[in-house]
């Protein structure tokens, strides 16, 4: 069954108004899309947050207006309030399932690689890929295997392109993980005295000072 979240309309969207909606536990949204009018909302938090946990981040869900109409529809963008950790303002794209959308996509890294377990350092550099697809196949998460990897390999999106099901739209070159040499040890400077150096005289007179 397909995951349904319902939403009221808002015709009121003065700053006092939109206070109002937050304090009762609801979360303003705005539903849009190519084909869509821009529409303002109020959706209920904690069925929000239910619905994402759900579906996942690029998952697809059905907004229901009133029971007056039914939008397919994926979460485009989420303000969060930093110290409440609270749902500001969420955007819905209305999709079309017959167009090919340009989504993020989340890279999970899997495996223990053998450059770590020698001292080496893994090295995240990318988190998220572009992929292209219809909206019905954007995948939840991409795994890449990370348990061959020695110190200074890595892995470039070329590498792992065949092996995603849709189409990768970021560059070859770039480099989703490496596993970087350990740090070289750095001495203190000043800790010990230079190999030969005289010891500093303080006060010494000049030589043709009687």
């Amino acid at each position: 069954m397909a995951t349904v979240l319902q939403a009221n309309p808002r015709e009121d969207l003065r700053g006092s108004a939109t206070r109002k909606i937050r304090k009762k536990g609801y979360v303003p949204a705005v539903i849009y899309g190519s084909k869509t009018e821009s529409k303002p909302v109020a959706v209920e938090g904690v069925d929000l947050l239910k619905t994402i946990r759900d579906v996942g981040k690029n998952g697809l869900f059905s907004l229901d207006i009133e029971g007056k109409s039914k939008h397919q529809v994926m979460v485009h963008d989420i303000q969060v309030d930093p110290l409440k950790n609270e749902y500001l303002h969420i955007d819905f794209f209305e999709v079309d399932m017959q167009s090919e959308i340009v989504a993020e996509v989340a890279v999970q890294l899997d495996g223990d690689a053998p450059g770590e377990k020698e001292g080496g350092v893994v090295s995240h550099l990318l988190y998220d890929l572009s992929v292209k697809c219809l909206p019905a196949d954007i995948p939840e998460e991409i795994v890449v295997d990370v348990s061959n990897l020695a110190i200074g390999d890595s892995i470039q999106v070329a590498d792992i392109r065949s092996s995603v099901k849709v189409d990768v739209v970021n560059e070859d070159e770039e480099t989703i993980v490496t596993v970087q040499a350990p740090a070289a040890e750095v001495e203190p400077e000043g800790t010990e005295a230079e190999e030969g150096a005289e010891p500093e005289v303080i006060n010494e007179k000049p030589n043709n000072e009687e």
